[in-house]
């Protein structure tokens, strides 16, 4: 039987057979031996050993499209990263570090702006104008007003997704609005093994409709150092792409050489100040990081 894993915890792993439901499962002794350890998203075959209380073994992993590495899921088709507009003010800096890190697992993005209903017009441009050439796809939601639902559910549709973002933005209420049967789904696996509800909170996914997942990841409000080498970070940077190939030099670093296209466009407001000052404090980081 075929299924995908939608919760681990404990040693447990919990898989979604459409049309049957959910099987407590322990994975065979096999994949340690291999040190591979299933994940959040897996798609797996699995051996029922008690279909009454819904028992089984994990036999098999299935190939994975992709595997990221925080949060720790896999067979992701795009990440949707949640920030408020206001209470509490967007880490642009943070939010730089997410799209970046899930570009480098080729991973799309879509930044979805929350509590516009605490925000005035100009916020909401301003925002739009610095994320508009990053390559992302940008939404306005308020959960409290119910405006841009609608844009949500429609990006989503069709996709295994991971919603991730700091704690406070409204990342779970606006799940709760997605998919408000998810804490009848959380609560039969915190019955299943006695805990969950208490524990800290892990990865987990729910079925939205047919093939419409949705993963909820902790908050969270810092990331590590980027994996990549300061030369390759403006790369990354896809707003920097449309003047790189105008720069004097080639493998132009965008700080202080001269004849520099992107310092133009900054310097001609076709740049957005917040994002190349990121660039910036990123690089350095990589810098200081690879003296040592």
């Amino acid at each position: 039987m075929q299924g995908k894993i939608i919760k681990g915890i404990a040693g447990f792993y919990y898989v979604h057979v459409e049309g049957f439901g959910i099987y407590e499962c322990k994975a065979k002794g096999i994949f340690r031996n291999r040190g591979i350890k299933p994940l959040v998203g897996d798609d797996v075959e699995m051996d029922v050993l008690d279909e009454e209380k819904k028992l089984g073994n994990i036999a098999d992993i299935l190939e994975r499209h992709n595997v990221l590495v925080r949060p720790a899921v896999a067979n992701v088709d795009q990440a949707v990263v949640v920030f408020a507009i206001k209470e509490p003010e967007p880490n642009l800096n943070l939010l730089d570090r997410f799209i970046i890190s899930m570009k480098q697992q080729g991973v799309p993005v879509v930044i979805c702006f929350n509590k516009v209903d605490r925000s005035t017009e100009t916020d909401c441009r301003r925002l739009q104008e610095i994320y508009e050439k990053s390559g992302c796809r940008i939404l306005f939601t308020s959960v409290k007003e119910q405006s841009g639902m609608d844009s949500i559910e429609n990006a989503v549709r069709g996709k295994t997704t991971v919603f991730a973002g700091p704690s406070g933005v409204g990342k779970s209420s606006l799940l709760n609005v997605l998919m408000p049967e998810a804490h009848s789904k959380t609560g039969i696996i915190s019955e299943k093994i006695k805990r969950g509800k208490h524990t800290t909170r892990h990865s987990e996914i729910f079925n939205l409709e047919n093939n419409t997942y949705i993963m909820d990841t902790p908050g969270f409000s810092s990331m590590s150092v980027l994996d990549c080498e300061k030369e390759e970070l403006k790369d990354y940077y896809e707003e920097f792409l449309y003047y790189a190939g105008e720069c004097r030099f080639k493998g132009c670093i965008h700080i202080n050489e001269p004849g520099c296209a992107v310092k133009e466009a900054l310097e001609n407001n076709e740049i957005p100040r917040e994002r190349y000052d990121n660039y910036i404090h990123l690089y350095n980081e990589l810098k200081e990081i690879r003296k040592y």
